[in-house]
């Protein structure tokens, strides 16, 4: 899925993206990281599918994070119908399932604008080994936040279409980058042996930071701004409940980081 180097070209990967957050048994992330930086990238993408990026959730340590993109979802239902029928999976299924409690945690999602999906362009995965050694799974330097704005039915598209006008621009700042956007894709679930909360309503923003000191800085500056909290005032008609924020460190492996 990487472009050449030398190809001026922009990637936009996936319109339909699923963000995945899984609950696992106590100590046993690095364990399913492992594993599916081994043997879930490569083989999950050829089947069609994009995997995005893979996290440590800072804030839950048996919290394990990804996303993963398709072209549509007639392709979404046969790339996980390949995948999951696959021999791959038949292989490492136990040990995977081994380590989770839940797996069902799954928002399906499209890009909330035109040009809101992640640029992949130039981007280019670490490979898993080095020589015949697998390579040392070690976070990526920054962290990448998610923030769930979950939102009254119907309200979606005005929404996303306030943030990108208002919202965004006092966003920007040194080390701080705005890396997707996305809304709630209501379209039927294509491969239902896998689930989705097919009843939510969100906006979700996906913003890349050089390090956690650089996040906290920025959610001050940004809570001090008048324009910014008066934005959120006026969003509040359109809120259900509370926001959530993941504060993310992606695995090596992982094509999503802070400078993507």
């Amino acid at each position: 899925m990487n472009p050449r180097l030398d190809l001026p070209v922009k990637v936009l990967a996936s319109p339909i993206v699923e963000l995945r957050q899984y609950t696992l048994k106590p100590g046993r992330r690095e364990t399913l990281i492992a594993l599916f930086d081994r043997e879930f990238v490569e083989s999950q993408e050829a089947t069609g599918m994009t995997i995005i990026g893979q996290f440590r959730d800072l804030d839950r340590p048996d919290m394990f994070v990804w996303l993963r993109g398709f072209e549509s979802m007639d392709t979404r239902k046969e790339a996980l119908a390949t995948f999951y029928g696959g021999s791959v999976w038949a292989a490492h299924r136990d040990v995977a399932n081994a380590t989770m409690i839940d797996s069902d945690d799954v928002l399906l999602l499209k890009p909330a604008w035109p040009g809101a999906a992640f640029d992949l362009s130039g981007t280019q995965r670490a490979a898993s080994t080095t020589g015949e050694k697998p390579i040392q799974n070690k976070p990526l330097a920054g962290i990448v936040a998610i923030r769930i704005h979950h939102l009254r039915p119907g309200a979606e598209t005005d929404f996303a279409s306030r943030f990108k006008a208002e919202a965004v621009p006092m966003m920007k700042a040194p080390g701080v980058r705005l890396l997707a956007a996305f809304v709630t894709e209501h379209a039927e679930n294509s491969f239902p042996r896998l689930p989705v909360r097919t009843s939510e309503n969100v906006f979700i923003s996906v913003t890349g930071f050089h390090g956690s000191e650089a996040h906290a800085r920025h959610e001050a500056a940004l809570a001090a701004s008048p324009n910014w909290r008066a934005f959120w005032q006026a969003a509040e008609l359109d809120l259900t409940k509370p926001t959530e924020t993941l504060r993310l460190s992606p695995t090596s492996r992982s094509l999503v980081g802070p400078s993507l």
